[in-house]
């Protein structure tokens, strides 16, 4: 199966927990083919966002349609068909070989004719995430950055053509980060869906199409990474002084702490 990505339509999206509005009437819209980063400050509203669009939070107001399927009234089950999910915890209790946790992704399918596509799905996940060495290794076994490299094989192996990602870099290392989003990269443009929480921004701008900044619960900026990562706007938004440079190579938008008074020389 090569799946098709789906339209996702977050339409004027509040949502409250704990008594406090953690995202107020955002609007926003991915269409295939894209791959949207949603950056911000801690707290700005990021992890909420992307759960508002898995389905997995309820909403005050407003609605979320994926594929035109409504999220809030939808059967988990119908949703797993549409969108995988990679959190940010990737914490397995039981010690379940890796290839097994990848296969758990393909319950959605089960008694379909996709069904018969398993064993294929797990064995290219594992490929594509760089852990086919590790399909036998318990998970509690293996270490952070590991973990999370399993999790993500496990959202390709549902085949979904939509993938929601939280995080999926933080404890990554520079080379694992870039195979990661070379790979979400390749996918968004095979027709996926993509959208990806991250706070590393340059990151963000190298492999984005169009960035959604987020601050207090609220969609500050939407547009492709030069037009939203201006110094002022991201000085301002993170309260932290940036510079904005362009990557000499390949000419696409860097974003430095300016540390000039706070770097020993």
């Amino acid at each position: 199966m090569t799946p098709a990505g789906s339209t996702i339509e977050v339409d004027a999206v509040t949502v409250q927990l704990g008594g406090r509005i953690v995202l107020g009437g955002v609007s926003l819209r991915v269409e295939p083919g894209e791959l949207v980063a949603v950056i911000g400050p801690n707290g700005a509203g990021k992890s909420t966002l992307l759960a508002a669009l898995s389905g997995d939070v309820p909403l005050q107001a407003g609605s979320v349609r994926l594929g035109g399927l409504d999220v809030a009234s939808s059967r988990p089950r119908d949703l797993a068909r549409l969108r995988a999910v990679m959190p940010q915890d990737h914490t397995i209790a039981f010690p379940f070989p890796a290839a097994d946790v990848v296969r758990m992704a393909r319950a959605p399918w089960a008694r379909t004719p996709h069904e018969d596509e398993d064993d294929d799905a797990v064995t290219a996940a594992l490929a594509a995430a760089g852990v086919t060495h590790l399909a036998d290794r318990p998970m509690p076994s293996l270490s952070g950055g590991e973990r999370a490299r399993v999790t993500f094989a496990r959202a390709l192996a549902q085949r979904t053509g939509t993938l929601l990602l939280d995080e999926p870099t933080a404890s990554l290392d520079i080379g694992h980060q870039e195979d990661v989003l070379t790979e979400s990269r390749r996918l968004a443009d095979d027709g996926w869906t993509v959208v990806v929480v991250l706070h590393d921004l340059t990151l963000a701008a190298a492999y984005a199409d169009r960035i959604a900044l987020l601050a207090d619960g609220q969609l500050v900026a939407v547009g492709e990474p030069d037009e939203v990562l201006t110094a002022d706007r991201v000085s301002a938004v993170y309260a932290h002084p940036v510079v904005v440079v362009a990557d000499p190579l390949t000419g696409a938008v860097l974003v430095v702490p300016d540390r000039r008074g706070r770097v020993r020389r």
